[in-house]
């Protein structure tokens, strides 16, 4: 494990992320408590969890931390960041590293592209993300315990009625699908 240490002034990675990110600056706040961690769906599925993401970073560990799957395997469900006692925006460092690691030619294997295309499938055909959706097309061809794994909690953010069974798609979902066009045609998008 790595332990807790104060920021690194000398920690580019560190500065890089701080910038990137809206609220990044809240990161050097971590306590290392591992409410993030402890909290996330994924977190099975992580080569490291969050916290330990972040003193990797701290300590300018660059190519282990955009070599991770850490940042793919991320559901951007938020539980990490509401939980997080330092307030910090662990969901979007999480993007922000996502798009450091295809920047630098560090997406690896077919879990990272198999996973984003699931999910832009799934928000270019409905508008928005759809977590069951995910769960039977993603985990369930390609990680079925994962998904084993998931379904108590997926049963209880049904009941809770914070998950639909079945998908909504959004208004207007024919302007979004041609906004998506456009981005393809000009290069911007898969």
């Amino acid at each position: 494990m790595i332990a807790q240490h104060p920021q690194r002034p000398g920690s580019r990675l560190l500065a890089e992320v701080i910038a990137e990110t809206p609220g990044g600056e809240r990161i050097v706040h971590c306590l290392q408590c591992g409410s993030c961690g402890g909290s996330c769906p994924s977190g099975a599925d992580m080569e490291y969890t969050p916290r330990t993401l972040f003193a990797m970073i701290n300590a300018d560990r660059r190519d282990e931390v955009l070599s991770a799957n850490t940042m793919w395997a991320c559901v951007s469900c938020y539980f990490c960041t509401t939980r997080c006692p330092q307030k910090i925006p662990i969901t979007e460092i999480m993007y922000t590293l996502k798009r450091m690691a295809i920047r630098e030619g560090k997406a690896k294997g077919e879990d990272a592209p198999a996973l984003a295309r699931t999910f832009t499938d799934l928000v270019e055909k409905y508008g928005r993300a759809y977590e069951v959706g995910i769960a039977l097309f993603y985990l369930g061809m390609k990680k079925p315990m994962a998904a084993l794994r998931a379904g108590p909690m997926g049963v209880s953010m049904f009941l809770k009625g914070r998950m639909a069974l079945l998908p909504q798609r959004i208004q207007r979902i024919d302007q979004l699908q041609a906004i998506i066009r456009k981005a393809r045609e000009l290069g911007g998008a898969a």
